[in-house]
């Protein structure tokens, strides 16, 4: 059983990580994963243990950080709150709650900060000395620093010293200790302060992440009776009809029923012209209906809807990590121990070596213990990648994990289908050579499949005036990757490929596009020529993946070779391999794999691709609106069926790559530079704070921009 919790008030990342790993040594809890980016907690519970389970988690946490107010991502509501024991139902708002909490929490802060700001400078100016200066200093201290002290002294009780609350007490009364004053109240202070611009920042940051996905509706017009009733979108079933007045974001997927109409499907494709829509045309839920009012019958329950899906794909994409976050999470659990230890043989050794007084010293290792909090890095880089993630989504690509964002910028080979991916996959008959019954048995032998051949066969049958009568079939079967066979007028008709006519006599025509032979009681009848045509953008797609820096496209298809090799000539691909059955395309997509160096992309319609979408380093599914088997197989899903999309999710990771590279670099260099100048004595210890959330501050500033990337 899967849990999702979203914990309200995680401002920390050195929290989030406790809260993980101490979830995660539950007896009954399988696995667990905190998102810091977004506040979720997934965890796997065994089934048996369910209940208990949960109030167990939802108890660990509050013991941990009693200020979280956790929710149940399904209905919203609080299982546990440290103000209330009771339970809130989903209509007490749960996003403004989140946000009044924190406003509340940050004016109380501020609040704090302005009166302890008060007795410091009463104490610096006042000009009194001994005891009744030292107690306005303690006042100030504690006014702004009593909350930092008692986490410092719970985690100390629970054996978990290491974090920014234990440093900062540390140091802060370890400037007491050698009559530093002001420098122990300054530094709360700045902390404090840095704190809640920090804390202002992360919101904010998550705020606009929110806002790229922000295309879920909040309520349905459902017309019953002859009247019109605004309810949640869960409460509607498949079958009833809504109405979409000019303005609203379509709620469900359904059917146009009534009204012409343009939809704005920006949200969902990246796409800026409205498309046009009239009845019998399908709407998908997250699209903005543009001009006219439309009556929509619903197709699918809200949880099944595309937007549903878009939303909860983007927020499980933060449990995927990349391996430059796993890589951070790992160097923060041994940077802070390692920088505490330097401090401690700074404290310590030179002063009995006869190096100096001990006093200087002691200072040059709190100026350590300042400096020792990674908070910048844990903060910035999932943020970075998570505003990508958004980003991404709200230019219609849609990327299931951290992971895969950061393996595109490594691609070295892209393979592509050939049908519905580079091409339109809106066939044409070109050509009819045979015999005069062969078009019509053809037809009909075609009449129940859904492949875009089959319905151009068929369409070329009826646009002469003919009607295919299915009553003439007394017996059908269909051959993936081969063809059909049919018993049409008690003939037995083959309809297909040439592996499909196997020991039947026949001349292979050299012309482009794909041929359908047809054959009737094993006597060869003749064939039928059919043509795809280029997307618009493929060429200048093959064209933007080299400047890119991918050294083999590769193209792989079960058309004729002929047909295969004038595609890849016209948009200038390497290497072509044609007629391949599905099974041939994963053999060959293996091969491919294991030579090439570097990232290995497949881009496929994400249906029939499905085995090759799975073996790839990352498979890539193209105009997945609406398609659940596309978002299920692939990694990526391109919403908009246009290739040249793949281009723009490649430039999106690398220039989030290049965000995360900035702020490691920034947070890692300015840290160093302060631990030497702390080392000889020429930094304090407000200088330090600065380097810990002054740097934080403008790392998580830095990360916000990917948000605003085009």
């Amino acid at each position: 059983m899967q849990k999702v919790m979203i914990l309200e008030g995680l401002d920390c990342p050195n929290c989030a990580m406790k809260v993980q790993d101490a979830v995660q040594k539950l007896p009954a809890v399988e696995t667990a994963n905190v998102d810091f980016s977004t506040t979720r907690l997934t965890v796997s519970i065994k089934p048996e243990h369910a209940e208990e389970t949960i109030q167990t988690i939802c108890k660990k946490i509050h013991a941990l950080e009693s200020q979280i107010l956790i929710r149940d991502e399904a209905d919203g509501k609080i299982l546990l709150n440290s103000q209330s024991d009771h339970e809130h139902t989903p209509d007490e708002n749960t996003h403004d709650h989140g946000h009044s909490h924190a406003h509340t929490n940050g004016k109380s802060l501020l609040l704090r900060i302005g009166v302890s700001l008060i007795f410091f400078l009463a104490a610096l100016l006042s000009g009194l000395e001994g005891i009744p200066v030292l107690c306005l200093y303690i006042i100030a201290y504690l006014i702004i620093g009593a909350d930092v002290l008692f986490n410092a002294l719970r985690n100390l009780i629970h054996l978990r010293p290491l974090d920014e609350s234990f440093l900062m007490s540390a140091a802060t009364i370890g400037a007491f200790c050698i009559r530093e004053y002001p420098e122990a109240v300054l530094v709360m202070l700045l902390y404090q302060l840095g704190e809640y611009l920090q804390s202002l920042a992360v919101q904010r940051s998550r705020k606009s992440i929110e806002e790229l996905m922000d295309i879920r509706p909040d309520t349905a017009n459902l017309e019953q009776n002859g009247e019109i009733v605004s309810i949640h979108p869960s409460s509607v079933h498949p079958g009833q009809q809504i109405i979409v007045r000019p303005g609203e974001r379509i709620p469900l997927d359904g059917t146009i029923i009534e009204g012409n109409s343009s939809l704005d499907t920006a949200a969902l494709t990246g796409e800026s012209v409205p498309k046009d829509v009239k009845p019998g045309d399908s709407a998908l839920s997250g699209s903005v209906n543009l001009s006219h009012v439309l009556r929509i019958r619903v197709e699918k329950d809200f949880q099944e809807s595309t937007v549903s899906k878009i939303l909860h794909l983007v927020r499980e994409a933060g449990s995927r990590k990349s391996k430059t976050e796993n890589f951070i999470t790992k160097f923060a659990r041994w940077y802070t121990p390692t920088v505490v230890l330097a401090a401690i043989v700074l404290a310590i050794f030179p002063p009995l070596l006869g190096w100096g007084d001990f006093s200087a010293w002691l200072h040059q290792a709190l100026v350590f213990l300042v400096i020792s909090c990674p908070c910048a890095l844990v903060i910035s880089v999932p943020l970075s990648f998570f505003s990508g993630l958004g980003a991404a989504s709200r230019q219609g690509v849609l990327i299931k994990g951290s992971n895969y964002l950061e393996a595109l910028t490594k691609i070295k080979t892209v393979i592509f289908d050939k049908t519905g991916t580079l091409t339109e996959g809106v066939f044409a008959v070109t050509a009819v050579e045979g015999a005069p019954e062969l078009l019509e048995y053809a037809a009909l032998a075609e009449s129940y499949s859904t492949h875009p051949i089959a319905r151009s066969i068929c369409h070329a049958y009826t646009e002469r005036g003919n009607q295919i009568e299915q009553n003439r079939i007394t017996d059908y079967q269909e051959f993936p990757g081969k063809g059909i066979q049919a018993v049409i007028d008690g003939k037995t008709i083959l309809a297909g490929n040439q592996v499909l006519l196997n020991d039947i006599v026949f001349e292979q025509p050299d012309i482009p596009g794909s041929v359908v032979y047809v054959a009737a009681d094993h006597q060869y009848l003749g064939y039928i020529a059919v043509s795809d045509r280029i997307k618009k953008d493929s060429q200048q797609t093959i064209s933007d993946l080299r400047s890119l820096g991918v050294q083999n496209i590769i193209m792989l298809t079960g058309d004729t070779h002929a047909s295969a090799q004038k595609t890849a000539s016209e948009l200038g691909i390497d290497q072509v391999y044609a007629e391949l059955l599905p099974t041939d395309k994963v053999e060959k997509a293996e091969k491919i794999k294991a030579q090439s160096h570097g990232t290995t992309v497949f881009v496929g319609d994400g249906i029939n691709d499905a085995p090759v979408l799975a073996l790839s380093d990352i498979g890539i599914a193209m105009g997945g609106v609406g398609s659940d088997a596309a978002i299920e197989a692939a990694d990526v899903v391109l919403m908009k069926d246009e290739p040249s999309a793949l281009c723009k999710a490649i430039r999106l990771s690398r220039y989030t790559r290049r965000i995360v590279t900035q702020n490691i670099t920034f947070a890692l260099a300015v840290k160093a530079l302060v631990l030497v100048l702390g080392f000889i004595g020429k930094v304090n210890m407000w200088a330090a704070v600065f380097a810990d959330v002054g740097v934080t501050l403008l790392a998580v500033l830095n990360a916000m921009r990917i948000t605003r990337y085009h």
